[in-house]
């Protein structure tokens, strides 16, 4: 998944670490980075270097099983390790995590998917290994330090009390203010262009006004390639936490998100520049408005009725085959997005709605509140030392989202360029990989780790940013059928630029607050795990009621069921860490 991707600093002293920079919104290179990306922490692979499996126990990976690919075989030759991943995710998230607590060991290589209570639980129980331990992070992380110094900076003030290090935050970028994103957002509304634009490309003004241009959509392509029915939204439910993620997708479109950097979620949507905050079962909120819309779209035919049971990798299959008129996430519909289908002039693009403002992530130069860390019991912490070191080195982040230099990609006086192989295998197509570079597929054989750095910044070892699609040798290419005929529709070269022109995004402002988050209570967290799963749950039943009568029934039970459990306190005590959020960003 493109979810993601991300950054590059330099050594800053830690007491302008509560100052936010202003510098222009284009990404570009700090003027004291270094040219090169060499250290001794990345070391070749050599005979007497024994190989190891390494578990990385990842809250955020979508992949369960040993790295394969072309990836596999980048790590393998250069540190002679393989990595196991486990996926929580693909096994029931809290149930996992517990159980690994229990046994006392959460691997070698741990991701975590924010400061959440799970974070600071194994943080509290000793599990996470503290980077200042024999001076492991000086030894074997100098390219961390070069290049995020203020991320550790802030795990040591906002976790390790002043003293310790206990992992590294993903995202990290530059400061400097304005969106960090590409040409597209992570998320925003994308429509099958090709249709949209047989339709007259009418006018859509709220939320709800997609469903009649949508329900045109399906009838003038009901069957996908394969033959099977077509749906606008084809969801699925392995990514809900404390709600239904689809539902709370469309608050992103007005610029609000769960969590923001401090207060990492609960029941609330705090917008990304403007001091408001919603709760989730607020009656003119946003969640209940997106729910409604779906039941709306369900009553239609516009809602895949797989959606209740399906997986992600089974809505993306769909996507793949031409089921799914809408997507949510700028990333999920580059299965669709093949060669073969661009040269029809078929895909999907930005068709934005009016009230839109969609939310958008700053440079962050103290790192996202997605962790890397090293399990306690780890066997061999130097060698996980050097692998994450690695991944925060330009040339380890240009690998392990390219591969060695050759394969998708070749250097031109200087300067990335793709290679035959790169045209045909990026984004996320299933382009064979040839067996010297590990075999497989381009899309299986994907980094199935976390990112470190934002994509979009500027590689210091070559001046261009990491993201492909902002090569300079992609950018004088000529565009596709689908993209130039979007362009001049819309005049703009790109879904930010068209977002940014129109003064549609919300970004958000990194902070650094130099406290860790408020601790929920043990009390309160009870009541949070046993509010959840009654609104995921009804969640899915609202959207697919049969009338309107039932709609209102099981909303109103949600509601009720979720009060009585004890939703209100829990909504406090987010809001109040939400407010405090409100003056961090006076401050930075």
């Amino acid at each position: 998944m493109r979810k993601t991707v991300f950054i590059l600093l330099s050594v800053i002293l830690a007491v302008s670490l509560a100052a936010c920079s202003s510098n222009n919104n284009k990404p570009e290179a700090s003027s004291s980075a270094p040219a090169s990306s060499g250290g001794a922490s990345s070391p070749e692979a050599t005979p007497d270097r024994e190989e190891i499996t390494l578990d990385a126990f990842s809250l955020t990976s979508n992949f369960s099983g040993e790295q394969p690919g072309w990836f596999a075989k980048l790590v393998k030759d250069k540190f002679n390790i393989k990595l196991n991943i486990i996926s929580p995710q693909l096994e029931g998230s809290d149930a996992k995590f517990s159980a690994q607590m229990a046994a006392g060991n959460l691997g070698d290589i741990v991701i975590f998917g924010g400061a959440d209570q799970k974070w600071l639980d194994a943080i509290k129980a000793g599990m996470l290994l503290d980077w200042t331990k024999d001076d492991l992070l000086n030894k074997y992380g100098q390219n961390i330090l070069k290049y995020a110094p203020k991320s550790i900076e802030k795990n040591k003030v906002n976790y390790g009390d002043g003293k310790s290090v206990y992992g590294i935050g993903f995202d990290v970028g530059p400061d400097q203010e304005g969106p960090s994103e590409a040409k597209e957002l992570n998320g925003h509304p994308n429509l099958r262009w090709d249709l949209y634009e047989k339709l007259g490309r009418p006018e859509i003004n709220t939320m709800e006004d997609y469903l009649p241009v949508l329900k045109q959509m399906q009838e003038l392509e009901p069957k996908s390639d394969s033959g099977r029915p077509t749906y606008a939204f084809s969801m699925w439910g392995d990514w809900d936490g404390n709600m239904m993620m689809h539902t709370k997708a469309w608050a992103t479109l007005m610029g609000f998100e769960e969590g923001d950097g401090f207060n990492p979620g609960g029941f609330t949507l705090i917008s990304a520049d403007k001091d408001e905050v919603q709760g989730i079962l607020d009656e003119d909120g946003l969640y209940l408005r997106a729910l409604k819309l779906y039941f709306d779209a369900n009553q239609m035919g516009l809602v895949d009725p797989d959606s209740l049971t399906q997986k992600f990798d089974d809505a993306q299959n769909k996507m793949k085959d031409g089921q799914v008129l809408f997507s949510m996430f700028s990333w999920q519909d580059d299965v669709y997005r093949t060669p073969e289908r661009l040269e029809q002039g078929k895909g999907f693009q930005i068709v934005p709605f009016k009230e839109e403002r969609n939310f958008s992530n700053g440079f962050n130069p103290y790192g996202g509140d997605r962790f890397w860390a090293i399990g306690s019991k780890t066997k061999h912490p130097e060698r996980v030392m050097e692998f994450i070191d690695w991944m925060y080195s330009p040339a380890g982040y240009m690998a392990s989202n390219y591969g060695p230099e050759g394969m998708v990609y070749e250097l031109k006086d200087g300067k990335p360029v793709l290679t035959e192989l790169g045209q045909q295998a990026l984004p996320a197509n299933d382009t064979p990989i040839p067996d010297e570079f590990g075999g497989g597929n381009w899309k299986d054989g994907r980094n199935q780790l976390l990112n470190s750095f934002k994509f979009t910044s500027v590689n210091p070892d070559n001046g261009e940013p990491y993201d492909y699609q902002l090569w300079s040798s992609e950018l004088a290419k000529p565009t596709n059928k689908v993209d130039d005929s979007w362009s001049k529709a819309m005049d703009a070269t790109s879904p930010r630029d068209y977002l940014e022109k129109h003064n549609m995004l919300a970004v958000q402002k990194p902070i650094f607050t130099g406290t860790a988050p408020a601790v929920i209570s043990d009390d309160l967290e009870q009541k949070r795990g046993q509010i959840a799963p009654v609104i995921r749950e009804y969640s899915w039943k609202i959207i697919f009621a049969k009338d309107q009568a039932e709609f209102d029934k099981l909303k109103k039970e949600m509601i009720d069921k979720a009060k009585g459990l004890g939703y209100d306190e829990v909504l406090a005590f987010n809001i109040e860490q939400n407010k405090k959020v409100f003056e961090y960003r006076k401050n930075s």
